[in-house]
């Protein structure tokens, strides 16, 4: 029996001492883990959920969203329509897609929100930067998505062409950051217009009260909703919602979530957005670098975790960074009660 099998056998054996009457059948711990790693997933989250949840079963059902990255290549587009088609059974309230450095994925991008939206169906959300681009052209890219049917957009300041450690320049003709392309857009027709919000505090910013000011301006500014970082520490959300709510901000503010089943490339990213990984998520992961599998269940069930603790605190959305992979964001739906939704032939 390999190592992944054992765990199964492990929590199911657990299952039956802690819930003698479930009728768990340890039996199934002998078949192929590939094939029921979903099932031991919800098992196991469901037999801690008593715990984590304090005894609430009702625990109200939250919406979902979703973030994709356009693809380079073939296979990459393959992969995120495989995904994409996985998740539109959730019925997710939109997806996102993101926008290189510099704008350098503005094609792609552009061919990906045409695709995700004729083919599948997707309310989509394209991402929006100020970087390297005039105001006329920016103008230009959202006349055209509008001419799409397509009236969400993720406006954001956006990252210079040498990545997010890169030095920042305005562009002397064009939007210089998030507010100011909030401002610009407002006046067009039927627009939603979601921005960024930084839990932990934008590595570029001054003070974490000049942080919520600049919130608090895309707001005024005509901001439908914020979208977080990714964070791993809770309290770090629910402080920075409050002082948020205290300095006027009541547009909702979206817990932008993260399955840290890469773990390595999570701690890179979150050194340069400022984003903290506690030394208790990131050593549970010590010694299986090359174990993708154990990997996806740890930070699968973490994340299981974490959103049923935000849902408990009233968050009633949360909006999910796949990396273009269903699995995992596939199973903390699942597992938050988030189902299929199957439509009948005429």
């Amino acid at each position: 029996m390999d190592a992944l099998s054992f765990h199964f056998l492990l929590a199911l054996t657990i299952c039956r001492e802690k819930e003698p009457s479930s009728g768990v059948d340890i039996s199934v711990a002998k078949i192929s883990f590939d094939k029921y790693k979903d099932i031991f997933i919800c098992l196991f989250y469901d037999v801690n959920k008593r715990t984590l949840s304090q005894g609430d079963a009702d625990m109200s059902v939250p919406s979902v969203s979703f973030e994709f990255f356009p693809p380079k290549t073939e296979e990459g587009n393959r992969t995120l329509f495989e995904t994409a088609s996985r998740l539109s059974s959730l019925s997710p309230e939109f997806v996102s897609v993101t926008y290189g450095a510099g704008g350098s994925t503005r094609e792609p991008t552009a061919k990906a929100v045409s695709e995700l939206k004729e083919k599948l169906g997707f309310d989509v959300a394209p991402h929006l930067t100020c970087v390297d681009a005039s105001k006329e052209e920016t103008l230009e890219i959202v006349r055209d998505y509008l001419n799409q049917g397509i009236t969400k957009l993720v406006t954001l300041r956006g990252d210079p062409r040498d990545g997010v450690e890169g030095v920042y320049t305005p562009p002397a003709d064009g939007f210089a950051y998030a507010s100011d392309l909030v401002a610009g857009l407002r006046d067009l027709e039927r627009l939603e217009l979601f921005v960024s919000a930084y839990p932990e505090v934008h590595p570029g910013t001054p003070s974490a009260t000049f942080d919520i000011e600049v919130l608090k301006r895309k707001q005024d500014n005509g901001a439908s909703a914020a979208i977080t970082q990714f964070f791993f520490n809770n309290d770090d959300f629910f402080r920075y919602r409050d002082r948020a709510a205290t300095a006027g901000v009541t547009m909702p503010i979206i817990p932008g979530i993260m399955v840290p089943e890469n773990i390595k490339g999570v701690l890179r990213f979150a050194k340069a957005c400022g984003a903290t990984v506690p030394s208790s998520l990131s050593s549970r992961f010590a010694g299986i670098e090359d174990d993708e599998e154990t990997r996806r269940l740890i930070a699968t069930h973490f994340t299981i975790q974490q959103c049923e603790q935000l849902v408990t605190a009233g968050v009633k959305h949360f909006h999910l960074y796949t990396l273009n992979r269903a699995e995992s964001a596939y199973a903390v739906c699942h597992a938050l009660g988030l189902r299929e939704q199957l439509v009948e032939a005429a």
